[in-house]
């Protein structure tokens, strides 16, 4: 059942955010798309319903949301920055080096050695981005099947609720560090 929470003009609102139609528009494709999704399918998907959007509007609507706590950027490195709607927690990544698949991944629980630093140079931490690299349950099964090693080849499994996304560029892979 859809809560308040899933209109786009009630969320716009209780942001304090002026509703426009690229600001709805670009809510609705968060929405209803993947749920890490780049500028050019936002674009994309919005210039599908309305007719028109520029990649420049685009990016300042992403960034008065990101602003106002209803977006998060998150930049896996080798890709485009992505976008998402759960905010608000310090969840992290997964991401497939080879399709580029991503999921979300809940944050350590009870002590939290990623909001603790080494050393914090004085710095007030209050967040830790984490981007976790391997490859998909997909990835893995291919793998597997096309080395014949299936048995000997680790699993690795989605919780409840994890989401992939399909690259925005084909061919495309995140460098290692």
């Amino acid at each position: 059942m859809p809560s308040a929470n899933d209109d786009p003009v009630q969320r716009l609102r209780a942001a304090g955010l002026r509703i426009t139609t690229p600001r709805l528009e670009v809510l609705r494709a968060l929405t209803q798309g993947p749920s890490h999704i780049g500028a050019d399918r936002i674009a994309a998907a919005v210039r599908a319903r309305t007719g028109s959007i520029s990649a420049q509007t685009v990016y300042n609507v992403v960034a008065s949301l990101i602003a106002a706590g209803l977006v998060r950027r998150i930049e896996p490195a080798g890709g485009p920055s992505l976008y998402e709607l759960r905010v608000g927690d310090n969840h992290h990544h997964i991401v497939c080096r080879r399709c580029d698949a991503i999921a979300d991944v809940d944050c350590a629980v009870g002590d939290t050695p990623c909001l603790t630093a080494a050393n914090d140079s004085g710095y007030e931490i209050d967040e830790a981005e984490v981007i976790y690299w391997g490859r998909c349950p997909a990835c893995v099964a291919a793998a597997a099947v096309s080395s014949g090693e299936g048995s000997r080849t680790r699993s690795v499994r989605q919780q409840p609720g994890e989401t992939a996304r399909e690259p925005e560029q084909p061919g495309s892979r995140a460098m290692s560090h």
